[in-house]
């Protein structure tokens, strides 16, 4: 699965899509961090209790989500398990006034 994805991260790489892609370390190596009245707080462990996990991320620029999908379609995960597509919110900078609707 490794060669795999190396081959597909350097299809992205090469179709100049590519701008990130990694794995991630197992749920159990995350710390919670929360902050409540000015107190911030630690907990080992993920945020949320669930039975599925983000193995890793792959941050990709496309035209279009047609095109995010046919990506995320070679990936080797599509194949045993599941890829999550989801666009960047476009937040508008407050300094700037640039983002969404610019």
């Amino acid at each position: 699965m490794l060669a795999e994805w190396g081959s597909a991260r350097q299809a992205m790489t090469d179709a100049g899509v590519l701008i990130d892609c990694a794995p991630l370390q197992p749920p159990t190596a995350s710390t919670t961090v929360r902050v409540r009245d000015g107190e911030t707080l630690l907990t080992d462990g993920p945020a949320a209790e669930i039975k599925e996990v983000f193995g890793g991320f792959t941050l990709i620029e496309c035209d279009g989500l047609d095109e995010a999908l046919a990506w995320a379609a070679r990936l080797p995960t599509a194949r045993d398990g599941k890829v999550e597509v989801r666009p960047l919110l476009q937040v508008a900078s407050a300094a700037t006034g640039t983002g969404a609707g610019s």
